[in-house]
């Protein structure tokens, strides 16, 4: 029998919009991506001098500081929805604007290594949830957004969202 973190989400347990985030996820366990995936990403940010975290691809795009504010702020939604629902609360959740999130948080005011130091805690506290969870607990499900989704689905959306803005941050900000 599989664990339950290994176990790749179906495409009726979200939304298709996330299905670019959970075919990211390599097969496996979404703990270890979890995990393997807050490495890869700090490591790379790490590397990435002062005077260009405030550095945008284009006019109208997200800062580096930016875009690794919104990184902190989805996984602590996407953990508060998988929370909700592996503890059976099923009461219908909604949806957030990423934008107005991003433009209220001066996370460009926040040096960088702060924000990777937020990033690991949020990330690794987001893998002890993950961690933790019943066997049945992955299975369970509620509407965020008006839209179904499993506690399964929402591990491996979490581990996909970093993975996609690492990739937009190796192919257009560095």
């Amino acid at each position: 029998m599989s664990l339950p973190s290994t176990i790749r989400p179906g495409a009726d347990e979200h939304s298709e919009y996330y299905g670019r985030y959970v075919s990211l996820v390599p097969d496996g366990d979404v703990i270890e991506s979890l995990s393997n995936g807050l490495e890869s990403l700090t490591t790379l940010l790490r590397g990435i001098p002062p005077e260009r975290e405030r550095h945008r691809y284009e006019p109208g795009k997200w800062s580096i500081r930016e875009m690794v504010g919104h990184i902190i702020d989805c996984e602590r939604v996407f953990a508060y929805r998988a929370l909700r629902f592996a503890r059976n609360d099923a009461t219908p959740l909604e949806g957030f604007d990423q934008d107005p999130y991003v433009a209220n948080a001066a996370f460009d005011e926040i040096p960088l290594s702060s924000l990777i130091r937020e990033l690991d805690a949020v990330r690794q506290s987001t893998v002890l949830l993950f961690s933790h969870l019943a066997p049945e607990a992955w299975s369970r499900g509620g509407a965020a957004n008006d839209t179904h989704v499993t506690v399964r689905a929402i591990a491996w959306i979490s581990a996909g969202h970093g993975l996609y803005h690492e990739n937009i941050l190796r192919s257009r900000y560095l």
